[in-house]
């Protein structure tokens, strides 16, 4: 039994949901290989090759994948997964875009969102917004799996490398083309990977609160800034800042909820973090039913004297 694992990358560095989506692999047993695919890769891939519990490694170097675009990337797949029992991604925007049409190339169901390795065919993963858990077995020849990061840890880095083979891309005529992208460049970490979260709600009012208020304590702990739906709906902050089930899954160490309500759209993206902070003047807020400290009283009062108070 051998799984194939699409590596998360973002052109440069190998992706924390790599590692995690590995403890999932290790979970459903059998040898794990990784795919890095992608255009002058090389480097990623020898990262690849030395986390704990990777067997192979297989290098797709190739300008066609230099974007990711699901074309080209499902096709590689579709023509590797013959000789694999499961293919696997992080449930990122990549893995999200590629492995559903792997699926229905291979004419297998997918299996998305998982949070749970039960057996090698056998999943959990979440519906209705994480109120309910559903377990699913696929009795598919190949298993089509994408791994919800934040509920698996990262898989550590181990003391001998994998080997590393290439790999081709067959060779086509695509129909999608890459256009261009526009980067958000912040010194802040990544949403879906940093350790402390400081996310505002619709409470902060305008997206100047958002610099003045928040931006100060996310200083503070070098933290990722979200925001809820309401907010980013309200143009308080951006759609790539949104937490929730139709924004990003996260779970960091700490996260702290300002001005947000707690509607059930955005505690299915924030409900596994592992310390739950909110500020709220609404005692009767629903967030308060999932924090593990809740502050009643005036966030423009309230997060001000805390910035002060961490100095």
């Amino acid at each position: 039994m051998t799984i194939l694992l699409l590596a998360d990358h973002d052109g440069h560095t190998l992706g924390d949901a790599t590692a995690r989506a590995v403890s999932a692999a290790r979970d459903m047993g059998g040898a794990i290989h990784v795919l890095v695919a992608g255009e002058n890769v090389g480097p990623i891939a020898q990262v690849a090759a030395n986390v704990s519990g990777v067997d192979k490694v297989l290098v797709a170097d190739d300008p066609a994948l230099a974007h990711l675009l699901a074309e080209p990337v499902a096709d590689l797949l579709v023509g590797l997964s013959a000789d694999y029992v499961a293919v696997i991604a992080p449930a990122t925007s990549i893995g999200k875009d590629i492995l559903p049409r792997v699926a229905a190339r291979r004419d297998v169901m997918q299996v998305s969102d998982i949070t749970r390795v039960i057996a090698a065919d056998t999943f959990e993963r979440p519906v209705y917004a994480g109120n309910a858990i559903e377990t699913v077995q696929s009795t598919d020849v190949l298993k089509v799996v994408t791994i919800r990061s934040s509920a698996f840890d990262a898989a550590p880095q181990g003391s001998v490398a994998a080997p590393v083979e290439s790999v081709s891309l067959p060779a086509r005529a695509w129909k999608a083309r890459f256009v261009s992208e526009e980067l958000t460049k912040s010194e802040r970490p990544e949403l879906t990977s940093a350790q402390i979260v400081v996310s505002g709600g619709r409470g902060l009012g305008s997206a100047q609160a958002f610099q003045t208020v928040l931006a100060p304590l996310a200083e503070c702990w070098h933290a990722a800034i979200g925001a809820s739906r309401a907010a980013v709906d309200a143009s308080y902050a951006p759609n790539d800042l949104q937490v929730g089930q139709t924004g990003k899954i996260v779970a960091p160490e700490l996260y702290v909820a300002i001005g947000i309500s707690g509607a059930i759209q955005h505690l299915a993206g924030m409900k596994d973090s592992k310390v739950i902070v909110a500020i709220n003047k609404d005692p009767d807020a629903p967030i308060f039913q999932v924090a593990d400290f809740g502050l009643v009283g005036d966030l423009f009062t309230l997060v001000p004297e805390l910035v002060r108070a961490l100095g």
